[in-house]
């Protein structure tokens, strides 16, 4: 089983970098749109978003801010971070079957244990998604915890 291990706030420098990638998929729009209540049908409908600018269905602006979310929560800083505040500018569309990935970079230290984090996410042809900066308040102890789990999800 593999191990979520963070960086607590003293080891944390400007300039450290963390990096996830994720292939977008038809379950994700689904699960995500089940739980955020967002049904739009221009992340569900193919006929309905082939009229849009989009020219098809893309997927929720807040799906990639939830990776974001993943990301800090995972691996930089990780595991015990405390989400503060996020700032997020949606550039271009993500699509289904987008490989997207999510680049974090420390970009200064703050009092009381906070670090501000570039958010940046990147498509497969390297074009920049979304870009924004996180307000985290960082670990004080080094933690290594098994990595969750999670059940696989049936639709009906």
């Amino acid at each position: 089983m593999s191990q979520l291990v963070n960086t607590p706030y003293a080891e944390l420098t400007e300039g450290s970098q963390a990096r996830v990638t994720h292939r977008v998929t038809e379950l994700d729009l689904i699960l995500f749109a089940e739980v955020s209540g967002d049904v739009n049908p221009v992340h569900l409908d193919e006929d309905f978003a082939a009229a849009t600018p989009f020219k098809g269905r893309i997927a929720h602006g807040m799906f990639s801010g939830a990776l974001i979310s993943a990301a800090i929560a995972c691996e930089l800083p990780g595991p015990g971070s405390i989400y503060i505040g996020q700032e997020l500018s949606f550039m271009r569309p993500v699509k289904l079957g987008d490989e997207i990935t999510v680049e974090l970079e420390v970009l200064e230290k703050l009092p009381k244990n906070r670090v501000r984090i570039a958010t940046r996410v990147f498509n497969q042809d390297g074009k920049k998604v979304v870009d924004g900066v996180a307000t985290v308040m960082a670990p004080t102890e080094k933690v290594s915890v098994p990595r969750p789990q999670l059940p696989a999800v049936r639709l009906e």
